[in-house]
């Protein structure tokens, strides 16, 4: 199964921001949106790192009180790593728990097409597993 899957079931929509915005900025938006992690992007909508809930945990302890105020910058991963469309769940599965990563942005010919996370993977591969087991059950029952 590929990665290009999981975004025709979600969608491709993706929630970003830019290195130059605050924290507090980032958290209402991700709030917003109901998601983990916000892809920061430059000035040609390239993507250039991540802002997960794990970085901002991790702001609170280094910029206490002056967390809100803080640059996207300050805190973002910058060692961003992508996947593609056409790449298998398995493989970015096995990728994300080595790395231990959550949110990978999905990049088609250079453009940012989508986001996956661990979770969006667990899921499309326990349905898979569901449809498997369902069609097992039928040639069993018709044996």
């Amino acid at each position: 199964m590929l990665i290009e899957q999981i975004l025709r079931n979600k969608g491709s929509d993706v929630v970003t921001a830019r290195a130059s915005e605050t924290v507090a900025q980032a958290a209402i938006r991700m709030e917003a949106n109901s998601i983990g992690a916000l892809v920061i992007i430059d000035d040609d909508n390239a993507p250039v790192g991540i802002l997960s809930e794990r970085d901002i945990a991790h702001g609170i302890n280094e910029y206490g009180p002056h967390l809100s105020a803080t640059p996207i910058s300050m805190l973002m991963s910058c060692d961003l790593v992508t996947c593609r469309p056409g790449d298998l769940i398995a493989d970015i599965m096995a990728t994300m728990t080595e790395r231990r990563i959550r949110h990978l942005p999905v990049i088609d010919n250079g453009k940012l097409t989508g986001v996956v996370s661990i979770g969006d993977m667990v899921k499309e591969r326990l349905n898979e597993i569901e449809g498997e087991a369902n069609a097992l059950r039928i040639y069993i029952a018709g044996a």
